[in-house]
């Protein structure tokens, strides 16, 4: 049997963490293992406890301090052992019980690359300028690398191993989606589109990016186009 390596960074999370991992743990994925690695990117509140807290069936890792979702990334690929990596927020906005569908199309031997669409499918109305904002930059990254994705920031990217070979993240904070994106496709692999479903929150609720992230996201885009 193949094994798939969940990978979840984790920042200041302690009211969804548990549930995350309880749904990452109950998700079907036929055909593969699990291997759940947690990243605790320097919680200041009780995810680490709570993480440490959770049992056998988990790996965890503790950051000293917060840099960013994409050195939390880094580290968790860095211990990845997997067939597959698969990138799962800690927050309620994806549901595992979209595995299936993410891992699916890896039946065919073309397909490297699996993105989860937030367009394609169900979702929770979302914040209109966010949306705006996220459309844009994905039109952006179609216009630089000749792709026709539609949902660049998507959360839920999974690639086989052999895919992050060579391929080293510099972002260290919400950055890392860009330039992953960027990288992969730099690196001449495609990226095979599925409906998921999506559960937006508000900044009231605990949501983290902003425009700031839109307007580093563009600058990453360019910055891996042109110059590395």
């Amino acid at each position: 049997m193949k094994t798939l390596s969940i990978i979840i960074p984790v920042y200041n999370e302690e009211r969804t963490v548990l549930d995350v991992l309880a749904r990452v743990k109950n998700a079907k994925t036929p055909g593969y293992s699990k291997e759940i690695i947690v990243v605790d990117d320097g919680s200041t509140d009780g995810t680490g406890k709570k993480i440490d807290g959770w049992g056998h069936g988990i790996r965890v890792i503790h950051k000293e301090k917060n840099e960013g979702k994409g050195s939390a990334l880094a580290e968790g690929f860095r211990s990845a052992t997997g067939d597959l990596i698969l990138i799962q927020d800690a927050d309620l906005e994806y549901d595992p019980s979209d595995y299936q569908a993410l891992l699916a199309p890896f039946a065919d031997p073309r397909v490297t690359v699996v993105y989860g669409s937030r367009f394609l499918g169900p979702h929770l109305s979302t914040m209109y300028l966010y949306a705006v904002g996220n459309k844009f930059v994905t039109l952006m990254t179609n216009i630089l690398y000749n792709t026709t994705i539609t949902d660049m920031e998507s959360g839920y990217k999974v690639m086989r191993r052999e895919v992050l070979q060579g391929i080293t993240l510099r972002a260290k904070r919400f950055d890392c989606e860009p330039e992953l994106t960027a990288k992969i496709l730099r690196s001449g692999h495609q990226i095979y589109e599925v409906p998921i479903s999506y559960f937006g929150r508000k900044f009231e609720e605990g949501k983290k990016l902003t425009w700031r992230d839109g307007i580093i996201a563009l600058r990453t885009l360019i910055r891996c186009r042109f110059f590395n």
